[in-house]
């Protein structure tokens, strides 16, 4: 029995470092291309430079949110894990 415990809390560990680490790598990725882009299009019009910069704040506000949702998905993995908790109740039943 400790070693399914230790095995599902050992993967939600790993799930969470995956949740956070894919999630800062697709963001990262996902801000340089944007900046590229605004650069590449300030260069072509810069008569349009600001309004570029507002509409570039709000996507990069929207990428940094998913990374954000990917934190919290893996800190309540981490904190209350139902998988662990399922296990334990079927666990409880088997004997």
């Amino acid at each position: 029995m400790e070693a399914i415990i230790s095995n599902i809390s050992g993967l939600t560990a790993v799930a969470a470092a995956l949740l956070i680490g894919l999630g800062a790598c697709g963001t990262a990725i996902g801000f340089g291309i944007l900046g590229g882009k605004f650069l590449e299009s300030s260069a072509r019009q810069p008569e349009l430079a600001t309004s570029l910069m507002i509409k570039m704040f709000i996507v990069a506000g929207l990428l940094d949110a998913i990374a954000m949702i990917g934190v919290g998905v893996a800190f309540w993995l981490i904190t209350s894990n139902p998988i662990l908790s399922t296990a334990l109740e079927l666990l409880k039943n088997a004997h």
